[in-house]
């Protein structure tokens, strides 16, 4: 029982921490692709500390994994790319709403890609979760920000089905830490030229610096540290459950420090995306049991 509470607090706290980003993302004076390279930077050296006080082995089995490796960089570097520039150009909740929909792109694909069966159910489930997408929008025009936020969004949460599914394919064989160790250093090695393309903007204060460690080393290299550690000892389905307050918490911080209230649309919207997202989730874990 007392290994199980640690899990859960674990886990609950990780959550947590993978609610602040979104609001780092705005408060700070960076681009996205300057947000996301600083965050990959720091998150790979907090991992490689861990990996190597727990004297981890860093070679791959195969060249297929490489090639499945350095997918998952690029993946990732899009993922956080577009996440960041979907709360910058509208809000905070409607980036994590937006974005949470990857579980509905991650059912879709994965049995066509590893050749799993399908359930016919998904089906209603995604219908439900893409209509409370639209019902964020306030206009469907590429020049209203809401618009744009949730098309962001959603390329986020695609592109993160997609690198889900690459982990699942890779997790038998490797700790998640070394992915995402490995995941890191490749997103930073390939937004590095566009990174180095902008360096002017590069201007911010002691604040600045404290939010982009805290964004590095807590809220992506500790925080996956401690979701991780915590799946040892509680069960998948209540993970997943767990996981889903990721944009609660977000939203919340959102009101905290930015003073964003989402308007009626997006809370509607946002409990339609959450609902769908919830039991196809619940659904996938029980037929994978």
């Amino acid at each position: 029982m007392k290994n199980r509470n640690q899990g859960l607090l674990l886990v609950h706290l990780a959550v947590l921490f993978f609610g602040f980003p979104g609001v780092i993302g705005k408060l700070l004076p960076l681009t996205p692709v300057q947000l996301t390279w600083f965050r990959v930077f720091l998150a790979s050296l907090g991992l490689l500390v861990i990996l190597i006080w727990q004297k981890e082995k860093f070679n791959l089995r195969s060249g297929s994994d490489l090639l499945l490796i350095l997918a998952s960089g690029l993946l990732l570097g899009f993922h956080w790319t577009a996440f960041f520039r979907s709360v910058q150009v509208s809000t905070v909740a409607v980036g994590l709403l937006s974005y949470s929909t990857f579980p509905i792109f991650t059912v879709f694909f994965e049995p066509w890609l590893l050749c799993l069966k399908f359930r016919k159910s998904y089906l209603l489930l995604a219908l439900a979760c893409f209509l409370g997408v639209a019902l964020m929008v306030p206009e469907f025009r590429l020049s209203n920000r809401i618009f744009q936020g949730v098309v962001w969004g959603i390329l986020s949460g695609l592109s993160f089905s997609f690198l889900t599914i690459i982990n699942r394919v890779l997790s038998p064989r490797y700790s998640s830490l070394l992915v995402a160790f490995y995941q890191d250093s490749l997103a930073m090695i390939f937004l590095l030229p566009l990174f180095l393309s902008h360096p002017s903007s590069l201007d911010f204060g002691a604040r600045d610096l404290s939010l982009l460690l805290f964004l590095g080393l807590v809220c992506t290299a500790g925080a996956h540290t401690m979701f991780i550690r915590g799946l040892r000892f509680i069960e998948a389905r209540l993970s997943s459950l767990l996981s889903s307050l990721e944009p609660v918490y977000g939203i919340i911080f959102g009101y905290l420090w930015l003073r964003e209230i989402p308007d009626l649309r997006t809370i509607g919207g946002g409990l339609l995306i959450l609902a769908s997202v919830a039991i196809i989730s619940w659904q996938s874990l029980n037929y994978k049991s």
